[in-house]
């Protein structure tokens, strides 16, 4: 098992992310008001990447990503959406709690992040319009059909209402399977974020970490041809859970 990061190395690492946010509300503050959008995402990519460097975390990917699809992935943690804006460009949606985070939540709501309401079919009806709109313009959507997170070793049922404007759009669907992986190369539950976790205990546990994987396998595109949202769902999370559960022997 490897040896935690000395602690005033773990200070050092809060640090810098502390630093790099801010230059990320710069960013955004100085930057994007006057950027298009092919010089948005490159400024997302580059930030995203520089995270997670900085937290420890190199990305390996099998599979390419289409262009205008929607994205379901499992949901680990809340560096899962730098997981995946490190190697392309989509629009999150996330649950509305996160735009309450302190300057994270910000963040999100400036880089185009949509958030979910819960139990307001008003709001449902227009969220499924605006994601047909982004999709049948060849943007990205990525969500996580779970509505929850988990320690990365297990999978909770999908929800499958968020996958009929994919359907209704035309627009390829992908599922992305999320490992993280040690030092020594074992699946480990560090920067899984869940249950009464706070941010501050996820970081923690992040920068104590020497070193961690984060492994992306990404599906080719499912066919959509006469199928409906539920049997989507099925077929989506069934690839997921098997790319989870394959290495837990």
């Amino acid at each position: 098992m490897p040896r935690p990061v000395p602690r005033p190395i773990r200070a050092l690492r809060l640090a810098l992310l502390a630093l790099h946010l801010a230059t990320g509300l710069a960013t955004i503050v100085l930057r994007f008001p006057f950027a298009d959008a092919a010089t948005r995402a490159l400024l997302r990519r580059r930030w995203s990447q520089r995270l997670l460097a900085l937290c420890g975390i190199e990305v390996e990917r099998h599979g390419e990503f289409a262009a205008g699809a929607l994205l379901a992935l499992n949901h680990v943690s809340w560096i899962d959406v730098f997981v995946v804006l490190s190697q392309t460009d989509a629009t999150f949606i996330a649950k509305a709690e996160v735009r309450r985070w302190p300057l994270i939540g910000w963040l999100a709501a400036r880089n185009g992040t949509i958030f979910l309401r819960r139990g307001s079919r008003g709001h449902a009806a227009a969220l499924a319009r605006e994601l047909v709109s982004h999709l049948r313009q060849g943007q990205s959507v990525a969500l996580f059909p779970e509505g929850t997170t988990t320690d990365g070793l297990s999978l909770h049922p999908f929800h499958a209402a968020l996958l009929q404007p994919a359907i209704d759009a035309g627009a390829p669907v992908q599922a992305v399977a999320i490992r993280y992986y040690d030092a020594s190369g074992r699946r480990t539950t560090a920067a899984a974020f869940y249950g009464q976790m706070t941010l501050m205990q996820s970081l923690w546990r992040i920068v104590s970490e020497p070193r961690l994987r984060a492994r992306t396998d990404v599906s080719l595109p499912f066919s959509i041809h006469g199928i409906d949202r539920k049997a989507l769902g099925r077929a989506l999370e069934a690839w997921i859970r098997e790319r989870v559960q394959e290495d837990l022997a």
